[in-house]
């Protein structure tokens, strides 16, 4: 990973640890490899709010295929999918 892909993947955990503070009930700072969904952070519904977050955020659709645990149920994964689709 090159420094830019790198300063452009710790903007994006940033704004995705922004986004997920200010829209879901979480206590304690979140390991970036912890799932999401098994910590209770989001359901299956906060799954959706998080793509939609990532469609306006980053100007970019998520076709149904891609919503996966893979893909969104950590915060490394997140950033993993979302620099893979800004980068695209």
């Amino acid at each position: 990973m090159s420094i830019i892909e790198t300063v452009n993947a710790n903007q994006i955990e940033a704004q995705l640890r922004e986004f997920i503070v200010e829209n879901f009930f979480v206590e304690d700072e979140l390991d970036a490899t912890e799932s999401l969904t098994d910590a209770g952070v989001i359901d299956s519904t906060g799954v959706l709010e998080v793509v939609s977050w990532i469609e306006d955020t980053f100007a970019v659709t998520v076709p149904d295929a891609d919503i996966l645990p893979d893909n969104l149920d950590s915060i490394a994964r997140i950033v993993r999918y979302v620099t893979g689709c800004v980068g695209a």
